[in-house]
């Protein structure tokens, strides 16, 4: 959604999926039984699973992290007139709005803003600072996955950028 004046957001409808099901243990997604049986398959049994966010990357989504790399999967909530902060991540984030608007600053000033069923893709980098803020009249929920090396911290603060003034 572009407002006047404003650059249309960079947030991505995305999939947590892709992400969710390398946390899950083996036979938690669904299974689609094969054409061909198998004597060494096995139906899962005592397993449930609760989807959390969902939404749909149009385009694809490009992750990368080398080396040993901490998963963090966390709910966020920022409370009308809260704010994160400036800072930046060492790792991408991955995260889906489930409820309110999440209006950010990026690093050039731009806004972008995020409602429900948005997916926001974080480019990992000191030189990447953002500022996360609740605009709005009812919290902002967000299911995130943090993808930083490993034992570094899942944000970093930082100063605003010039721009910001």
């Amino acid at each position: 959604m572009a407002l006047p004046g404003r650059r249309p957001s960079r947030a991505l409808p995305a999939t947590l999926c892709a992400a969710a099901l390398a946390l899950l243990p083996a036979g938690a997604a669904a299974t689609t039984p094969s054409a061909t049986p198998s004597a060494a398959r096995t139906p899962g049994e005592g397993v449930t699973a609760h989807t959390l966010a969902e939404s749909t990357a149009p385009h694809g989504l490009d992750i990368h992290a080398e080396g040993p790399t901490d998963v963090t999967v966390r709910v966020i909530v920022v409370e009308p007139g809260g704010s994160t902060g400036w800072h930046h991540h060492d790792g991408p984030l991955l995260a889906v709005v489930v409820s309110g608007t999440l209006t950010r600053t990026l690093d050039d000033c731009s806004v972008e803003l995020s409602t429900a069923g948005d997916t926001i893709l974080e480019t990992p980098g000191a030189d990447h600072v953002h500022v996360g803020r609740n605009l709005g009249e009812e919290p902002v929920v967000l299911h995130a996955t943090y993808l930083v090396p490993e034992g570094r911290p899942l944000s970093v603060d930082a100063d605003a950028p010039d721009c910001a003034g």
